[in-house]
Formats: structure tokens, sequence, C-alpha cells
């Protein structure tokens, strides 16, 4: 049985602790352009310094300068439009999540399970929300509530428009938390279901029986009557839930 040489073993390289990696200038010329617009030296609005005062700010050449605006674009910092300045988009949750819009159409295409998994995502924040709103509403609240329902009702029979009408009025229930994250939350989902297929959420067949449900859930927001209206809102969603087609 041959054996190492302990000279040999000790002398054989060994990976390194700390690895340097150097890193593309249009790399760290996007993290400097971030900082700008993180730190406020670049605000909502403002137009982004020239391809030519950027290369010299920053000691680098055009491609890296075009290489990170593009970054800055692609991820909705920045909007670049051909023969204009780039300007600084106005950051806010319904931007962010806009910008997975695509993202989120390719998930429940390629994975059907994904589906389900946002339709219980929704119920979750679907209980939450009309909890909220039976806490806050105003009378002008419960006025819009009502309206919704009646203008959803004229739609009776056109799918799509019914389906606009739905989400409207589920819309206003997450305004009423008064938070943005909520509402673009909740906005971004119930886009992505209306845009994956009209009918998964809709069914001819019961468009009476949502118009009763959303019509009760208002009367119970307006009674005050949290636990109830959440029930109601379990039951509206699973209800609906069950009647949604699947293909």
């Amino acid at each position: 049985m041959s054996q190492i040489d302990p000279k040999a073993q000790s002398a054989a390289p060994t990976a390194p602790k700390e690895k340097i990696v150097r890193r593309k200038l249009a790399d760290q010329v996007l993290d400097r352009l971030r900082d700008m617009i993180r730190e406020g030296e670049l605000k909502a609005g403002d137009f982004m310094p020239s391809e030519r005062a950027l290369m010299d700010r920053f000691g680098v050449g055009r491609p890296a300068v075009r290489e990170a605006l593009q970054s800055l674009h692609n991820s909705g910092l920045i909007t670049i439009n051909h023969g204009e300045r780039s300007r600084v988009n106005d950051i806010n949750p319904a931007t962010v999540l806009s910008q997975s819009d695509d993202l989120a159409r390719l998930v429940l295409s390629a994975a059907p399970a994904n589906l389900g998994h946002l339709k219980h995502a929704r119920q979750m924040f679907e209980l939450g929300m009309v909890r909220v709103a039976a806490e806050r509403a105003s009378a002008e609240d419960i006025a819009q509530l009502r309206a919704l329902v009646e203008d959803q009702r004229s739609k009776m029979g056109q799918a799509a428009v019914f389906v606009a009408a739905d989400i409207a009025f589920h819309r206003k229930i997450a305004a009423i938390c008064a938070n943005p994250i909520i509402s673009s939350v909740a906005d971004a989902m119930l886009g992505w279901l209306f845009e994956y297929h009209v009918s998964l959420l809709h069914r001819s067949d019961s468009e009476t029986v949502t118009l009763a449900e959303h019509a009760r859930i208002v009367d119970l927001i307006e009674a005050r009557d949290a636990d109830a209206a959440c029930d109601e809102m379990r039951h509206h969603l699973e209800r609906s839930r069950g009647a949604f087609e699947t293909h």
C-alpha cells in the first residue's frame, strides 16, 4: 500500500478563503447610479446625466455607461426613450410589482399548480383586507362599494367587463386599508388572474350569486362585523374557486 509523502501533501495548493473577483465596469457603474437614485441625488422625474457626463465622472467608456443605463431601464428605475434623455421613474410599490408581471405570467403558464397557490394567497389577502375594511370603512367607502356592485350588475352577461367590475370591487376593499403595499400586491394578484384567463374568474351561471355575495359583504362591512365579513368573504372565494374552469 503506497503512502502519501507528507511534504508533497503540504505543498498541495489550497483554495483561497477570500477569492477576489474582478467585476465588470458596467456593474460598478450600475451600483454608483443606483446609489445616486437611492441617496436622492437623482429624484423621480429628473433627467439622467448625459452619457458623456457619466463617462467623465466615473472614468469609463461609453459601452459600460450604456450597459448600466440599460440595466436601470430593465429594472424599472429609469425610462429610456430614443432621441431623448433618460428620466428617473417614480418608484412605488405598484411600479415595483409591475416589473414582475411577465415573470408571473410565465410562472403561471409553466407550472399550473402555481395557479392554485396564487388563489390561496389571494384568499389570505382578501380575508385580512375585508377585516380591516369592516373596522375602517367610512360612509363614503360604503357608498362606493354599493355603487361598484350596481355597476357590476349592469354588466351581467358580458364576461370580460363583468370580471373587470368584480376586480374593481375587490380593489376598493384593498384601498380602504390605506396601505399602498397591500393595495399593490392585491392589484397585482388580481391582474395576473385576470390576464391568465377570464374563465378562471367567471362563470356566467354564477353572476347572480356573485352579486348577492358582494352585497352581503358590503352589508357586513357597514355593520362593522369583521368576523362575519371574513366568513362571508371566505365563503365567496371558496365558492368561486369551486366554480372556476381550470382549462
